[in-house]
């Protein structure tokens, strides 16, 4: 299997600083010999949280000012000087008021890897409780929801799912590969 992981070069050169999205450009030689533009975006990474607490995954409903309501995992942006853990953690506590004690990551991926130099980090927050009411943005309305795990298979893998194209990528492939059984079993181990 080919590693499609890219980094932009370090002779990139930042040519314009967005609110969340960098551009950078660099000349490549080419396969001739001759030399083209390229071109590659960066942006902080991101964390996502499966959480779960007795048998059962906690959800958030989310609502934003430009977006619908939409149902899936909580999480949000690394911030500088974060771990994408450190970012999953607070994330979860300022989006649901809940702690865990008990991480695991579960998948990474690059989802743009040739365009974008970005990560997605997924995590499993086993047992969660709550210690605090949510602490969420201005721009963010979330309530939480917990369903088993068969509806949350079924909220993941919907058509008009929220979830990260490679949640719903690693929810298939299990599927296919009849290893469901053992995820829901990483959810809940005690």
């Amino acid at each position: 299997m080919t590693d499609l992981t890219m980094k932009i070069p370090d002779k990139a050169k930042k040519v314009f600083t967005g609110v969340i999205f960098d551009t950078y450009h660099w000349d490549q030689e080419m396969f001739d010999g001759s030399t083209a533009k390229f071109e590659m975006l960066g942006r902080p990474d991101a964390s996502r949280i499966i959480a779960t607490s007795d048998n059962k995954i906690i959800l958030s409903q989310e609502k934003q000012p430009t977006c619908p309501e939409v149902t899936g995992t909580f999480g949000g942006r690394v911030d500088e000087g974060e771990t994408p853990l450190e970012c999953a953690k607070r994330e979860l506590l300022e989006e649901s008021g809940l702690e865990s004690q008990d991480w695991e990551l579960f998948s990474s991926h690059e989802p743009y890897p040739e365009k974008m130099d970005f990560t997605v980090y997924t995590y499993i927050a086993r047992n969660c409780k709550k210690i605090k009411e949510p602490t969420k943005d201005p721009g963010e309305i979330i309530k939480t929801i917990t369903v088993d795990f068969d509806k949350f298979i079924e909220l993941t893998i919907a058509k008009d799912s929220p979830a990260t194209k490679e949640l719903i990528i690693d929810i298939l492939k299990m599927k296919a590969e009849g290893t469901l059984e053992e995820f829901k079993e990483k959810l809940f181990k005690k």
